[in-house]
């Protein structure tokens, strides 16, 4: 479709002006009306962030996400420029987007003047009507707002010339929607430039008598611990957002699930079969539900979802590790693959202060909860009956990373009870996942005290209680 090129091919197109919160208000609302999620891959905020976001997008709020690290904020917040228009006309050459009916900029009100209603229109995508700034301590006013340009000066403007300025992000995203990720690690004297923005949706620039009435919508994200006013924001700046949503981590072990498995990177392994079972997945889940309980753990610094992630993905590499070196195309993970999460979780905790120099038993002791949870919520006690019987007449069963997928097969035969126990895992009838299961069987069973267990270098030993 050729969309309109002059100002007055867009007056005949009937093309109508409106104001970003207006925009983005009547696309929300086309959405929810058609059933439509307001913003896509978002997992576990159906019930809780969304409806708050959606009152906040139709009051036509500016917004704070406050939530700790890995609670998808920063998602949201990009995912809002899908409610903005796909194209929107500003007038060619203008650095602040300026509407073609109302400019703001010198140079659009000038190039109006001059050319009426041939003035050249230029269509920009919703992408670039997304602006973005990292707080951080070094931030500048003109960074955000705009500054004298020296150059532009050096070339022979007057200082008082608007010309002059560059435009900061703020300006840049005029008729868009700007965000600012860790708002209180602003300076205090940079929070108090962006009220004007916030209120009276002008900015000043170096003292100029410019008014520059930016049409823009507002969003944040920050730490609880940080935003109140005995932390690093002014009072006047909170004031000034419209609504406040707080963000959480997934409230529950499925819904963990749910986002491992869609933000996971799938292993690319050539001619393996790499097969992840549920119980397995279900353990990197609990995991971090468990860090996040843990009194061991500063849950001031939270347990991101990245961790489920990193040791979702570190499993699969150390099963993909293991069974290459035992010459298998099957990659099946096990629960001795567990003792590899340690480098993707060490780094995403903060512990207490009173555990140092015991991380890695602080770390131990969380991932055999997290075992011993799945295993009682999947196995029926009266499969393990036979199974404990076997290793009271004798039976010792030796396993780890150097043992193959075979070895665990044979041993469903043998062992009465062993082999119903693996069926209720669901992991089929292929070595590598009966591997899988018959680790997890004996892992939970030595957990609940009905085995012993001897483990030394990722290798473990089996056998009676006594």
């Amino acid at each position: 479709m050729t969309r309109p090129g002059t100002l007055g091919e867009l007056r005949a197109s009937g093309w109508v002006s409106r104001p970003v919160k207006e925009e983005v208000r009547a696309n929300a609302i086309a959405r929810i009306a058609s059933g439509q999620p307001l913003v896509e891959g978002i997992v576990g905020f159906e019930e809780t962030v969304l409806p708050q976001l959606e009152n906040a997008v139709l009051a036509g709020h500016d917004i704070i996400f406050l939530g700790e690290r890995g609670q998808a904020k920063t998602r949201i917040i990009r995912s809002l420029t899908d409610l903005l228009d796909e194209w929107a006309p500003t007038i060619a050459g203008s650095e602040i987007n300026d509407d073609p009916y109302a400019p703001i900029s010198q140079h659009s009100r000038l190039l109006l003047a001059e050319r009426g209603e041939d003035t050249p229109i230029e269509w920009i995508p919703r992408d670039r009507r997304f602006g973005e700034k990292l707080a951080t301590p070094d931030t500048s006013i003109a960074d955000l707002i705009g500054e004298v340009d020296p150059i532009k000066v050096a070339e022979g403007r007057y200082l008082a010339d608007e010309l002059t300025i560059h435009y900061g992000l703020v300006p840049r995203t005029n008729r868009g929607i700007f965000s600012i990720n860790e708002l209180p690690d602003l300076a205090e004297r940079i929070q108090v430039g962006l009220l004007n923005v916030l209120e009276e949706r002008d900015v000043q620039i170096r003292g100029y008598k410019i008014r520059l009435p930016l049409d823009l919508m507002l969003v944040a994200s920050a730490n609880p611990e940080d935003y109140t006013n005995r932390g690093r924001i002014i009072t006047p700046l909170k004031d000034r957002f419209g609504s406040q949503i707080r963000t959480h981590y997934p409230l529950d072990v499925e819904t963990e699930m749910d986002v491992v498995a869609q933000e996971a990177r799938p292993l690319s392994a050539g001619e393996l079969n790499v097969h992840v079972p549920e119980f397995m997945a279900e353990i990197v889940s609990e995991l971090s539900q468990q860090a996040r309980q843990s009194p061991h753990i500063n849950q001031r610094s939270g347990v991101s979802v990245r961790l489920s992630i990193a040791n979702f993905e570190t499993l699969v590499a150390n099963a993909t590790r293991r069974a290459l070196r035992n010459g298998e195309r099957e990659v099946v993970p096990r629960v001795s693959d567990l003792d590899a999460l340690v480098s993707s979780t060490a780094g995403k905790l903060e512990f207490e202060t009173l555990d140092d120099g015991r991380e890695e038993q602080v770390l131990e002791r969380i991932v055999k909860t997290s075992v011993l949870e799945v295993f009682r919520a999947r196995c029926r006690p009266e499969r393990l009956t036979k199974i404990v019987r076997a290793f009271d007449e004798g039976l010792v069963v030796h396993t780890g990373d150097d043992l193959a997928a075979g070895e665990y097969a044979s041993l469903l035969p043998k062992v009465e009870g062993l082999r119903e126990a693996v069926a209720d895992l669901g992991v089929g009838e292929t070595p590598a996942g009966a591997a899988a299961a018959v680790e997890f069987v004996l892992e939970g069973l030595h957990l609940s005290k009905r085995l012993n267990k001897d483990a030394v270098a990722g290798k473990a030993t089996y056998r009676a209680r006594g």
